[in-house]
């Protein structure tokens, strides 16, 4: 695969439509399932049990499982084949529809009388799911074969039902070593390890099915970080990509440090179907030559699309560039920010705030940025405007102008908002806001800060965070004209 971006992991809104244009060939194998959302108001309880009333205003129904993966990856621009069975029936028809609407090449499903299609159905009041009724097969007979076309990617869907059982393994180690790319996303991920895939996808569950210990709820990254050899000897894979639901994503590929992602916070109730827009958008990306870092960014932003609206759903590349072009270049003003962070707060989330000029963004930005949204659940970056840089570091900067830096900061997964001061300090901006945590690098000591005594004031907590040795923007800018 041949590199698509020259320049790291900087993901602008161009990037999605440069990676629709090569048309990556895709076949994806696995358990398709029709959902179906049956959504209303409940505002009585029936006579017969202590049950609500649903009064239903809607009814809509999707593909789900490795159908919604496959139909993902059409609308991101990629040529998708479908391998999977359904039943001669009414779902099934309905499923098989709907693939093909969405662009979806099905000829290679099979259609068989003896099977009954798996179908999830969904009963909503308001934004409360009350009830999911399941239909179908559970123990559903192994496919009977698998023909793997020339391709350039194969993604694996495997949800336990027993579809995958037997053949498709064979067919699979048979073409193993002329596919350039074999993404497994598996509830039981080490059942594909012989096949050494490239990406496995499990979510925090499965790494603990395959760990066969707990994952625990604080400290996840860590914990995850210090068992990584384990989890890819065990699911034999190059990379895993652990996905950790509003906690965003953490990659583990044995040959550089975790990279971890922060996902946009939505409710339980909008994540349906997630992960498989993940693990779609992380196939384009790599298919498009993308390093793991970027393409673990980017589906990311995929995710966090689908998981702010309703039901079962599906990012497209329109609504990937716009995601990714949010705040890039355009930061938010003070008056809107006071805004977000109110709603922020009335929803229990902590707010972090961070300044700085970022003038040639370097590792010891990132680390510290990473480190900085850890702090909470919300990170806010003010940004020193052009002239505010001049009066702090010289007539000869800022080496990069302010669009250019909020560009290059809104790419950075952890950051959540940005906003631009013009002071020399962000003092007022505090007064106003009156973020929790106020979260500076380890080169400042707090009691020589202007802001502390404002944010001790209000009852906020100043952090220094950790330093990391000869890691400056001016040191940089110095050994550059140094030659």
């Amino acid at each position: 695969m041949t590199e698509l971006l020259d320049r790291g992991t900087e993901l602008t809104a161009d990037v999605p439509g440069r990676l629709a244009a090569r048309r990556p060939r895709v076949l994806v194998i696995g358990d398709m399932i029709l959902d179906e959302w049956l959504s209303g108001s409940a505002e009585k309880l029936c006579r017969e049990a202590p049950a609500p009333v649903v009064a239903v205003a809607n009814h809509a129904a999707a593909p789900g499982g490795a159908a919604n993966t496959a139909v993902n990856l059409a609308a991101l621009g990629a040529d998708v084949r479908m391998v999977s069975a359904v039943g001669d029936d009414d779902s099934g028809r309905r499923l098989l529809a709907a693939l093909e609407e969405s662009g979806v090449d099905t000829s290679l499903v099979a259609v068989e009388g003896n099977r009954r299609t798996t179908t999830k159905r969904r009963v909503v009041a308001g934004d409360q799911v009350l009830v999911r009724l399941d239909d179908g097969d559970r123990d559903q007979a192994p496919l009977s074969g698998v023909d793997v076309p020339e391709v350039d990617a194969v993604v694996l869907c495997d949800y336990g039902t027993g579809l995958l059982s037997g053949p498709v393994l064979d067919a699979l180690r048979e073409v193993r070593k002329g596919l350039p790319l074999l993404v497994v996303d598996a509830h039981e991920p080490c059942r594909w390890a012989q096949l050494r895939p490239d990406f496995v996808t499990p979510n925090a569950g499965e790494a603990q099915t395959v760990l066969g210990m707990p994952v625990p709820r604080e400290g996840q990254v860590d914990f995850l970080t210090a068992h990584r050899a384990t989890i890819l000897e065990r699911t034999g894979a190059a990379a895993a990509v652990v996905t950790l639901d509003r906690d965003g994503a953490v990659l583990l590929d044995g040959t550089r440090p975790p990279h971890r992602t922060w996902a946009r916070p939505a409710p339980d109730n909008h994540t349906a179907g997630a992960g498989d827009t993940f693990c779609a958008a992380l196939t384009v990306a790599r298919c498009g030559g993308l390093s793991p870092v970027a393409a673990v960014e980017l589906a990311q932003a995929a995710a966090d699309v689908v998981v702010h609206r309703p039901e079962t759903a599906v990012c497209t590349l329109a609504d990937l560039a716009a995601r990714l072009g949010d705040g890039a270049g355009v930061a938010v003003d003070h008056d809107r920010l006071a805004e977000l962070v109110a709603d922020h707060r009335a929803a229990g989330r902590r707010i972090v705030f961070t300044n700085g000029c970022f003038d040639v963004l370097h590792r010891g930005h990132v680390t510290h940025l990473n480190e900085a949204r850890r702090l909470g659940d919300v990170l806010v970056v003010a940004v020193n405007s052009d002239d505010g840089v001049r009066r702090l570091k010289g007539p000869d900067r800022p080496v990069n102008g302010l669009h250019d830096r909020l560009a290059v900061l809104a790419s950075l997964g952890c950051v959540d908002h940005l906003t631009v001061f013009d002071d020399d300090t962000p003092v007022e901006l505090l007064r106003r806001i009156e973020p929790e945590i106020y979260a500076k690098g380890g080169d400042h000591h707090p009691d020589l800060l202007a802001e502390a005594d404002v944010v001790r004031g209000y009852g906020g907590e100043v952090r220094i965070l950790r330093y990391l040795p000869d890691r400056s923007t001016s040191g940089l800018i110095n050994r550059i004209r140094r030659g």
